[in-house]
């Protein structure tokens, strides 16, 4: 973005743009989140608002590229960060795959432990992101070496184009992807239909004001055409190097590693809540339908999602899944929040614990934005717009095959 746009008041803009566009996602799946609070999230709310046909390929996506390519593209740059830190003679390619796939399992195995000791490691990560977050905030404000003369630098670009600005707010929003994560086991939160919303909306606040403080930071650390200038590393260790000297570095680089480490850990947690859903509604083998734990963990869904994100990893095919999952993803999070109002109309009675403020003007709004993204999308990007729809493609025979021959589905 600073090598794009080169004027730091408007990248701080999109940032804060993003947060109100998560926001106002957030708000929406909160009023579905409270009303049907079980696991799945958006498959469950596709299958109630329009046909199980819609909420299977909902699920199919984010067992292929939304939650697989993800975890494996995740876990490998957690692994290239690893390998900063130790240095090593062997193979990198093969001690990449290694260390992605030893992240993998290991918080597979916690996670397939139950909701408790998986709850507990993600809580561990994100006190350990945002207490680093937090340090490197009052460090750069308080003892670091930056200049608030920064903010006003522009890279003396022309005009930019509206194409620019729309691949950088994509950008934008694929950072902010994972707000809707707690509706995926609203069924095993304690009183989900008071906390889905409060996480959903609180969250999504908490992080927005964290993205748009940091990008204050990196501007207040380093010029604009510095950011830009390669190696293009990641903004924060340059800031970091920039404002604490070479030694930070390495700080950063843990930084990076928990933060990455969380996220992988989020993704094997929430993901397999969808193929659980699917699985008991008949749309996946019933093998993947039992939860094999006290607490309801669904064991086999969790190993199921690790070892194809293993086959990706292995293959390294994620990548160029990892490229096209933004089209998909933002087409089936419209599709979710036009569920709002379309069982508004359908389902007057249904009972709303939380209803989404400004309606219809939030999920309008929404739905228009992602509209637009998905146009240019096609547009720009048509080899990835095509692949994105082959994807989809390659489950419908699934669908009907499991509607053949698995049980009747709508029914959890």
């Amino acid at each position: 973005m600073a090598r794009d746009i080169g004027d730091p008041w408007l990248i701080l803009v999109l940032w804060a743009a993003g947060a109100l566009l998560a926001l106002t996602g957030a708000m929406c799946y909160s009023e579905l989140g409270a009303a049907f609070p079980l696991v799945g999230g958006d498959y469950v709310y596709l299958r109630e608002a329009y046909h199980p046909f819609a909420a299977f390929l909902s699920g199919w996506a984010s067992f292929t590229v939304g939650f697989g390519a993800a975890i494996a593209a995740g876990a490998m740059g957690f692994a290239s960060y690893v390998l900063q830190l130790v240095s090593s003679q062997a193979d990198v390619t093969l001690q990449l795959k290694g260390v992605a796939l030893a992240l993998i399992w290991s918080l597979t195995i916690v996670h397939v432990g139950g909701v408790g000791p998986g709850g507990l490691l993600q809580q561990f990560l994100t006190v350990l992101k945002i207490g680093a977050i937090f340090l490197l905030i009052v460090g750069a404000f308080t003892v670091g070496n930056g200049d608030w003369q920064h903010v006003s630098m522009t890279s003396g670009k022309p005009h930019v184009g509206l194409g620019t600005l729309v691949v950088s707010f994509i950008f934008v929003t694929y950072a902010y992807s994972g707000w809707n994560a707690a509706g995926y086991i609203a069924g095993e939160i304690i009183n989900p239909t008071r906390s889905i919303p409060r996480v959903m909306i609180g969250g999504t606040l908490l992080v927005g004001v964290v993205y748009v403080i940091l990008n204050l930071v990196y501007f207040y650390a380093l010029p604009l055409h510095v950011l830009a200038t390669p190696p293009l590393m990641p903004v924060a260790e340059k800031a970091a190097v920039g404002m604490f000297g070479p030694t930070a570095a390495q700080f950063m680089t843990i930084i990076l590693c928990i933060s990455i480490a969380g996220a992988v850990s989020a993704m094997i947690w929430t993901g397999p809540r969808v193929y659980y859903a699917m699985a008991r509604d008949g749309f996946l083998p019933g093998f993947f339908s039992d939860a094999e734990s006290q607490d309801g963990t669904p064991v086999r869904s969790i190993i199921l999602q690790s070892l194809w994100v293993t086959l990706l990893v292995l293959s390294g095919s994620f990548e160029q899944l990892v490229i096209y999952s933004g089209m998909v993803i933002t087409a089936f999070t419209a599709l979710t929040v036009g569920a709002v109002i379309v069982l508004r109309h359908r389902r007057p009675q249904l009972v709303r614990p939380y209803r989404v403020p400004f309606y219809p003007v939030l999920p309008v709004s929404y739905i228009l934005v992602a509209g637009a993204i998905m146009t240019f999308l096609v547009t720009e990007k048509p080899v990835e717009a095509f692949w994105a729809f082959v994807t989809l493609c390659a489950g419908i025979p699934l669908y009907f095959l499991m509607r053949k021959t698995g049980c009747k589905p709508g029914v959890i």
